[in-house]
């Protein structure tokens, strides 16, 4: 699966939550406290792939699924440059320092597991929209 069709399918399903929540009135607070792993883990199953084993993808205690997918990752479906005899599809354009660009044969990948910045809900209140594809739309190069 490629970067642009994980990020369009994901928009879809984040959208169609929200909708619902705002159906129901939910304000800016619920819909985040909404967005917490061990209440998403129960009322969206088909979220994320991880909540079927109810796994995190970042280890730790309080972690909030509203942005999945990071705003200051960065992508390119047909490459961002070539590195020698590889090709890079991905960086963090803050170069997080638990962020690290892992090789993976001939490609070059950003690695986000190490960080946590869009799970930590101080980050989602600063960050939020309703539209999920408006807060990340710089990521798309």
């Amino acid at each position: 699966m490629s970067y642009t069709s994980w990020f369009e399918a994901h928009a879809a399903k984040h959208k169609t939550i929200v909708n619902k929540l705002q159906k129901q009135e939910f304000t800016k607070a619920q819909i985040i406290d909404y967005f917490d792993f061990e209440n998403m883990v129960q009322a969206e199953p088909d979220f994320c792939p991880l909540y079927a084993e109810h796994k995190k993808c970042h280890e730790m205690e309080s972690l909030n699924c509203y942005l999945c997918a990071c705003p200051n990752f960065r992508f390119k479906d047909d490459g961002l440059q070539k590195i020698e005899d590889k090709t890079q599809y991905s960086f963090c354009d803050i170069d997080s320092k638990d962020g690290a660009q892992g090789i993976y044969g001939e490609s070059i990948h950003q690695d986000c597991s190490k960080c946590s910045v869009p799970h930590h809900r101080s980050y989602v209140e600063k960050h939020f929209d309703l539209d999920w594809k408006k807060v990340m739309q710089k990521c798309v190069l």
